[in-house]
C-alpha cells in the first residue's frame, strides 16, 4: 500500500539512506542527523528521542554496522511505536454507531462517504446521519455521498439541533435493522465549549436511545497538516473518548511522520487513511506496510 506512493515515504527514505552513506561508522554524528530527520518528518521531539534513544541501545548492544541491518532495525522500532494491535481496528460489531469528528476542511464528510462504501462492500447495511448542521450546505454534501454509495441519508433543516437528527437516525436505523450508523458532526462551533457541550450531547443521545449499540467516535485528520493535528487530538480529545484516528490525504503530499507522534504520544491507533480522491482511497492502516514503505 504505503510502498507505491511517493512523496513523504521516498523522501524520508532517501535521506536515510544518504545520512547512513555519509556516516560509514555509526556514530553520534549520524544520530544527530537521524533526529533531524525525524523532526523535519513532523514526528514530534519527544517521540523522536525515544525512537533514537531505542535505536542508540540496539546498535550499540548489537554491535550493528551494516546500513541494511540498521535501516531493518528503524522500520521495527518505527512500526512497534505505532502498532496499538486490536485497537487499530474498527469494531467488528453491531449494531455500531460512529460518530465522526473533526475540524471543518479536515476531509470529513469525503471520509465518511468513503467509510460507508467500504463497510457496504464488506455486506453491511449503513445509514447516515447529516448531524452537521451548523456548516452551509453540509447536509447537501453528505447527501451527494449517500446518494453515490447507495445509502440513506437523515438529516434535518440547516441549523437544526445536531442531536435531533441524531434521535431520528437512531430510530430510523433500528426500525431498518442498520448495522451501521455514521454521524457527521460539526467541525466548529462558536467557541470550544459549545463544542464541547454539542458532542456531549450526542453521546448522551446515543447511549439513551440505542444502549446496546457499539461505539467508535472517530477523528479526522488532515495529514498536511503535521503538528497542528497534534493540537486537535488534544482539544477533540477533551470533547469525546476517541477511539481511534483517520488520517487523510497522505497520498505523497504530507510529510506523514505525525502518524508516529499522535500514536506514540496519545497511545491512539489510527483505524484508517486516506491515500487519494477515489471512493475506494480509504484503507485500513497497516503499521508495518508503514514502516515498510518508509525504506523501500
Amino acid at each position: 500500500m504505503f510502498g507505491e506512493r511517493k512523496g513523504f515515504f521516498g523522501r524520508m527514505s532517501e535521506r536515510i539512506n544518504d545520512a547512513l552513506m555519509m556516516n560509514p561508522t555509526i556514530d553520534e554524528d549520524f544520530f544527530d542527523e537521524l533526529e533531524e530527520i525525524l523532526i523535519t518528518s513532523d514526528i514530534g521531539m519527544d517521540t523522536t528521542v525515544k525512537v533514537v534513544e531505542t535505536l542508540r541501545t540496539e546498535v550499540k548492544a548489537n554491535n550493528m554496522t551494516k546500513p541494511g541491518v540498521i535501516k531493518i532495525r528503524l522500520g521495527k522500532i518505527i512500526a512497534d511505536t505505532i502498532n496499538k494491535g486490536e485497537a487499530q481496528k474498527l469494531s467488528p460489531e453491531t449494531p455500531l454507531v460512529i460518530l465522526m469528528i473533526g475540524i471543518n476542511g479536515g476531509g470529513k464528510t469525503t471520509s465518511i462517504g468513503k467509510l460507508a462504501y467500504k463497510l457496504k462492500k464488506e455486506g453491511k447495511t449503513v445509514m447516515l446521519a447529516a448531524a452537521d448542521t451548523f456548516r452551509a450546505a453540509a447536509g447537501e454534501q453528505l447527501q451527494i455521498w449517500g446518494d453515490r454509495v447507495g445509502v440513506n441519508v437523515v438529516r434535518h433543516a440547516e441549523g437544526a439541533d445536531p442531536s435531533a437528527v441524531i434521535y431520528d437516525a437512531i430510530q430510523s436505523a433500528k426500525a431498518k435493522n442498520m448495522d451501521v450508523l455514521i454521524c457527521d458532526t460539526a467541525g466548529r462551533l462558536q467557541n470550544k465549549k459549545n463544542l464541547m457541550d454539542e458532542l456531549a450531547k450526542m453521546n448522551k443521545v446515543i447511549s439513551r436511545e440505542w444502549p446496546e449499540a457499539a461505539r467508535e467516535n472517530l477523528l479526522v485528520l488532515d495529514a498536511t497538516t503535521g503538528k497542528n493535528a497534534v493540537s486537535q487530538v488534544s482539544e477533540f480529545g477533551e470533547a469525546a473518548n476517541i477511539t481511534g484516528i483517520v488520517l487523510t490525504k497522505l497520498d505523497g503530499t504530507a510529510k506523514g511522520g505525525i502518524v508516529l507522534t499522535i500514536a506514540d504520544e496519545f497511545d491512539m491507533p489510527v483505524k484508517f487513511v486516506g491515500l487519494g480522491e477515489g471512493i475506494e482511497d480509504l484503507e485500513e492502516f497497516d503499521p508495518q506496510d508503514f514502516a515498510k514503505g518508509i525504506f523501500e
